[in-house]
């Protein structure tokens, strides 16, 4: 009886072990972090839209350094153009909520392979605040540092 007790518990612990999330590296930047001043807003009644703060704007065409994660948005094995966050895609990096910052749709000067490890890249910073479909945050001729 108790050696079937004794299997029992391994057998549970091992499930709640394996079960558990792998923590990321924290990429958390000061430039991130005013990336994550943008906050939704109601503009007018039923219509909502995306408010970038000054210190946020200032950022706007300049060349900006970002460790952060590559999020495919294709199947393949090497990448000119991907999302990047600070988060890895086991982490919900779609979220974009709390304090998370959105995700930044990169076009690089060359592909790069993918990887699940951070990395460092350099690009000129853009808002996109036309209110279309499109990524509110890119980073264009990124090169990987």
């Amino acid at each position: 009886m108790k050696k079937l007790v004794f299997w029992v518990v391994l057998c549970l612990g091992v499930q709640v072990l394996a079960a558990q999330v792998r923590v990321h590296t924290d990429m958390r930047t000061p430039t991130w972090n005013i990336i994550g001043l943008r906050y939704d807003a109601e503009l007018a009644p039923g219509k909502w839209g995306s408010i970038f703060p000054p210190k946020l704007k200032a950022l706007n065409n300049k060349v900006i350094e970002l460790p952060g994660y590559i999020i495919p948005t294709k199947v393949g094995s090497k990448f000119n153009e991907f999302m990047f966050s600070i988060v890895p895609i086991a982490s919900c990096p779609y979220c974009g909520a709390g304090d998370i910052p959105s995700m930044i749709q990169v076009k690089m000067l060359t592909a790069i392979p993918i990887t699940e490890k951070p990395i460092k890249l350099k690009g000129i910073f853009i808002i996109n605040d036309s209110g279309d479909d499109r990524s509110e945050f890119f980073l264009l001729n990124a090169k990987q540092l």
